[in-house]
């Protein structure tokens, strides 16, 4: 069995994005030589994001919304983490709503997706350098 590790950085300059990283993880993939296995892609920062989705930006918006009525960002006041001096809070739940990882089977060498499905990296707390883990297994 062949084993691929890679990191992919994104450093997005606002607070909150939905990056494609499809691309990404099938360069990843080609790179491993895995042609029947799996794919595992998982944020390694508790204020982002690994998800499958549409890439449409309308349900990108709508996420925006939704995820903001859930875990509104203001007041910073009214999440206990932030007593720590932070003022990420609401990205921590964002973050626990959308899901730390994916997994995806990899069937002669692609990714074997259902219609429409995207690999998404979903930032809740941007304007740093954080990381996603690729890990890829299989033959």
């Amino acid at each position: 069995m062949k084993s691929h590790r890679k990191e992919l950085w994104f450093h997005t300059p606002t607070r909150r994005a939905f990056v494609n990283i499809t691309p990404q993880v099938e360069q990843c993939l080609k790179e491993s030589g895995v042609t029947e296995g799996l794919v595992l892609v998982n944020a390694m920062h508790i204020t982002a994001s690994v998800f499958i989705n549409d890439d449409e930006s309308g349900l990108h918006q709508d996420y925006e919304e939704w995820l903001e009525k859930l875990a509104p960002h203001e007041p910073i006041s009214k999440y206990r983490h932030n007593r720590t001096g932070e003022d990420n809070g609401d990205a921590h739940l964002k973050r626990q709503i959308m899901g730390r990882e994916v997994v995806v089977a990899v069937t002669k060498g692609r990714l074997d997706f259902g219609p429409w499905e995207q690999i998404f990296y979903g930032e809740f707390d941007g304007r740093r350098k954080k990381r996603v883990l690729v890990k890829i297994i299989g033959e």
